[in-house]
């Protein structure tokens, strides 16, 4: 995969490459770009895929010591990014991890030229979910990120619904979740990012209440694509997204818990595409 070098430290990424409308389509904690890998197979030929690793978990590369691991510090590595990249007029997608409201808020608006929300952390719900929580509890106990970390290397613990039983209807291919894990599971380095990230919940939450208060002003076009039986992130949380921004419309994707691309994707792609054609 190509990498970037931010001053946080190495990014891996996908390019499709191409000329039609640029995607940047972001992950959640634990996974990588893989989770996007059914969509960009719907849309590569058609857009300009990117499809960033964050540090989030599964990133093969620790950051940098001192790299800056909270949700704030992850979203502006998004925009350094994009910038890196030099993008412009992007198609901005979050799953599951709602950090990025937090650079849509504050980024130019010539960097992003509509926005997609797909069943992700909004309003209040950092961490979403039990499993979340726990993971934000052993963050604080002396190598207890280290031993719940471990459970991951059973298969039927990972199908739990304290892990992702309840993120997909559907299993993920085993090797897809090995790729996830292993790094957190080799790299202490990974680990101290990841902890980095879980201790700082509470910031977390608070950010990102005032970021999606401040969708209000966001006034480009914007889809919010949520699934219906979504367990962990409220389909109530869409509805009231797409009340809240001035040009959003929804879009209730059926079958499917909070990945829905990996439960759902052809119905996604096709969402984003028929979005993006028409704005």
């Amino acid at each position: 995969m190509p990498q970037v070098e931010l001053s946080a430290g190495v990014i891996e990424y996908q390019d499709t490459g191409g000329t039609g409308p640029v995607l940047v389509l972001l992950h959640g904690l634990l996974m990588d770009g893989t989770v996007w890998r059914h969509v960009v197979a719907e849309l590569g030929a058609s857009h300009r895929c990117i499809v960033p690793t964050l540090p989030l978990g599964s990133h093969r590369e620790p950051m940098r010591p001192d790299a800056d691991l909270s949700m704030r510090g992850i979203a502006e590595l998004v925009g350094a990014l994009i910038d890196k990249l030099g993008l412009h007029d992007i198609t901005l997608v979050l799953n599951d991890w709602g950090g990025a409201i937090l650079l849509v808020t504050a980024s130019p608006a010539e960097r992003i030229k509509r926005l997609v929300i797909t069943s992700c952390e909004a309003f209040d719900n950092v961490p979403p979910g039990l499993a979340a929580r726990m993971a934000v509890m052993a963050a604080w106990v002396p190598g207890g990120l280290t031993v719940a970390m471990q459970q991951l290397r059973l298969r039927f613990m990972r199908r739990s619904a304290l892990v992702f039983g309840e993120m997909s209807k559907r299993p993920i291919r085993p090797d897809v979740m090995d790729a996830w894990f292993r790094p957190v599971l080799a790299d202490c380095g990974v680990r101290r990012d990841l902890k980095k990230y879980l201790r700082n919940a509470k910031e977390a939450k608070r950010d990102l209440m005032e970021a999606t208060e401040r969708l209000r002003a966001f006034e480009r076009p914007t889809l919010i694509a949520w699934a219906s039986e979504d367990r962990l992130m409220p389909p109530d949380h869409g509805r009231r997204l797409a009340a809240l921004m001035p040009r959003a419309r929804l879009v209730e994707i059926k079958d499917s818990y909070t990945l829905i691309p990996e439960d759902q994707p052809v119905a996604l792609a096709s969402a984003l595409s028929q979005f993006i054609a028409e704005t």
